[in-house]
């Protein structure tokens, strides 16, 4: 994921800037709506620019996920992992410097992805972050001409506010085969399947 960085700002759903560049690249900047940010009158929260992650980022994205690691909402990565699959990656960054949240698009086939690691530090949740994160992956998505992206998750309601679908897992073979077989929680898994046709 490259492009220059998407704002996160006050109002609205993601949306493509109108420019040239954004037609020529797929991974162009998008613009994607969080209350409280810049501009919000007396929000100490800045506003924060989702962009592809880079090598630089993995011990931040490994400090930012492993509250969620220790509570079993994310299966653990490795530092290894995080920096084989980088690329994968979306980052929002704050106005200093701070990873404040994550997320991946693992491409499974032709026509299927997964969002996944989809983690917003605790003092930026309900700040419309990970709204703005899963918005870039799906339109990556879109623009490697998917045509389903699946989420496994303990937080539905999330996803299902943002157009995903309850799913079974068994519907996705791939990812049970190139994932599911191989996690710790595979024999007590207690994740539901969401998935948005695009």
């Amino acid at each position: 994921m490259s492009g220059s960085p998407a704002r996160i700002e006050e109002q609205g759903e993601p949306r493509a800037p109108r420019s040239a560049a954004t037609h020529a690249a797929p991974r162009a900047a998008r613009t994607a709506g969080v209350p409280g940010g810049a501009g919000a009158a007396g929000s100490p929260v800045p506003a924060a620019a989702v962009r592809g992650a880079a090598l630089a980022d993995v011990p931040q994205l490994e400090a930012l996920m492993a509250p969620y690691v220790a509570t079993g909402d994310l299966l653990p990565r490795s530092n290894y992992d995080l920096c084989r699959h980088i690329k994968e990656y979306v980052v929002a960054e704050a106005a200093g410097g701070e990873i404040v949240g994550c997320g991946s698009l693992k491409i499974y086939s032709r026509a299927l992805g997964e969002v996944a690691g989809l983690a917003v530090r605790s003092d930026w949740q309900s700040a419309g972050v990970g709204r703005a994160l899963l918005g870039v992956l799906v339109a990556e998505a879109r623009a490697q001409g998917l045509s389903e992206v699946l989420a496994l998750t303990r937080k539905p309601a999330f996803f299902l506010r943002l157009g995903f679908m309850p799913a079974e897992r068994e519907q996705f073979p791939l990812k049970v085969w190139a994932d599911c077989a191989r996690c710790p929680r595979q024999n007590c898994c207690d994740e539901i399947a969401v998935v948005r046709t695009l």
